[in-house]
């Protein structure tokens, strides 16, 4: 390591929902914040055409528009957004301990304490033209933009409890719902299962895959195939959602903080406290359930005021432990 180190109060690594919100309290508490954006800056957000569901927009508004405004608004209040790749961690297991984190694999950053806030990617198909449509009518989120295909045809991918859950949403507002399942059963639970099986207007496919989902700039149809026959067969659609799960931006921290066993961070109770003191985590790094943008930026504010508190802690237990000196008398 470099003897000329950075010294930071508050690092912030990810820069989405979570990371912004936590970067807004955290500069208001006058922690000055240093973010690191990661890869993707804005983070899935800035794969959405349009967020409907975010409070305080009434008429909706363009994913990267809106992270655009988050990113301003953490400005506004003093957080340096720095356009960069935490590559590697190295913490202290010590309460007041300093962590250290290594940008692009060149630059290494002390911070007193340390906001994860890099998120989940969810998993594809890896098809072209799956690629080409994201955000023309493929998502990887039904609750998020479901509602934009009311009364219409679509199909959804997957066959676990996600795909269960999000397939009975979309039967409630869309007019068909075409849900595709590999295998010859769900893995979905028994319960979730009967639900599926009992919506009259979700028709379930067992052994198939998508071949192709059709249309130029907007999706037109689908294209599926019986991994048994071979048989092929396509239908009109205008979504089609992908729901085989997500991959928690977790990998550089395994040997250092608490993760369940598909690398999502482990939080103490209803904070975001990991295992390593001064460390917090927000967002869909630790929230497997709702991943929706308004949960993460609760979370990144839950994570800002936890550092901050710890901070104060931790300079309350120094200034009681400086020696007192008496003043000299006369």
């Amino acid at each position: 390591m470099s003897e000329n180190i950075e010294r930071v109060k508050c690092l912030i690594i990810g820069s989405g929902p979570a990371g912004y919100t936590a970067a807004i309290y955290a500069s208001r508490a006058d922690l000055k914040p240093v973010m690191y954006t990661g890869l993707e800056p804005g983070g899935q957000l800035t794969t959405t055409t349009e967020v409907d569901n975010f409070p305080g927009y009434p008429q909706g508004i363009d994913g990267p528009k809106m992270m655009m405004d988050l990113q301003e608004q953490a400005e506004r209040f003093g957080t340096q957004v720095r356009i960069g790749m935490i590559t590697e961690v190295d913490f202290s297991k010590e309460v007041g301990g300093i962590h250290k984190a290594c940008v692009d694999n060149n630059k290494w950053i002390e911070a007193e304490s340390i906001i994860i806030s890099t998120g989940a990617t969810a998993k594809y198909l890896g098809l072209p033209s799956e690629q080409r449509l994201r955000g023309g009518g493929v998502s990887a989120c039904a609750v998020c933009d479901g509602f934009f295909y009311k009364g219409q045809d679509v199909a959804i991918v997957g066959g676990g409890d996600t795909a269960a859950e999000e397939a009975t949403y979309l039967a409630n507002i869309c007019n068909k719902v075409t849900m595709l399942v590999r295998k010859d059963y769900m893995k979905a639970s028994k319960a979730m299962q009967h639900r599926v099986e009992n919506t009259k207007n979700i028709d379930l496919r067992y052994n198939t895959e998508v071949d192709e989902i059709l249309g130029d700039q907007v999706v037109e149809g689908l294209r599926m195939v019986n991994n048994q026959t071979g048989e092929k067969e396509e239908i009109d659609i205008t979504g089609f959602f992908v729901a085989i799960g997500h991959k928690p931006n977790t990998d550089i921290f395994k040997d250092w903080i608490t993760m369940d066993d598909t690398g999502y961070i482990i939080t103490e109770g209803k904070s975001t406290r990991t295992n390593i003191p001064g460390v917090f985590a927000s967002g869909d790094v630790q929230d497997k359930i709702y991943r929706q943008a308004v949960t993460a930026a609760g979370t990144g504010c839950m994570a800002a005021l936890d550092a901050e508190r710890y901070l104060a802690e931790i300079e309350t237990e120094e200034d009681i432990e400086k020696p007192q000196t008496r003043p000299e008398t006369v």
